[in-house]
């Protein structure tokens, strides 16, 4: 490869845990952001004097959208939230992995202590043709891009 190219972001695997989640078609909403914190001070002559710092990094979510498939693992962790309510043992690291043409990854992005917070199922319809999707929100304490 050569210096400055650029890598294909549409060739990704996401790890959850031990596993591999199979299937996926979209993850959207990764942001590093954190708070913006304002402080007034009056200067020795009287003058206002506005300064902006850094705050608190702020926590994030993610929209995972995958294909309905008899993959189980995933769907034991989202049930492991949303249904059983057990947040303690559902806390994972997640781990999205950004492949070149090679598929040899080149940036990893790690999502600290997520779990799934929202599950939504597919759009059924006798006159829709597409794919049977899922959309998992996935909360996550901190993110760290490598």
């Amino acid at each position: 490869m050569l210096t400055g190219d650029t890598f294909s972001s549409s060739t990704f695997a996401i790890e959850l845990g031990k596993f591999q989640v199979e299937t996926v078609q979209d993850v959207s909403g990764l942001t590093l952001e954190q708070d913006v914190v304002e402080v007034r001070q009056v200067s020795a002559t009287g003058e206002l004097i506005v300064r902006k710092q850094p705050g608190a990094r702020k926590t994030g979510e993610i929209t995972i959208t995958r294909g309905m498939d008899k993959s189980t693992a995933f769907t034991d962790w989202i049930k492991a939230t949303l249904v059983n309510a057990d947040l303690d043992s559902a806390r994972q690291n997640i781990t999205i992995a950004l492949k070149d043409a090679q598929k040899q990854t080149v940036r990893r992005i790690h999502l600290s202590n997520a779990w799934a917070s929202r599950w939504e199922g597919p759009q059924l319809g006798a006159a829709n043709s597409g794919n049977a999707t899922e959309q998992v929100t996935i909360t996550y304490e901190d993110i760290t891009v490598e």
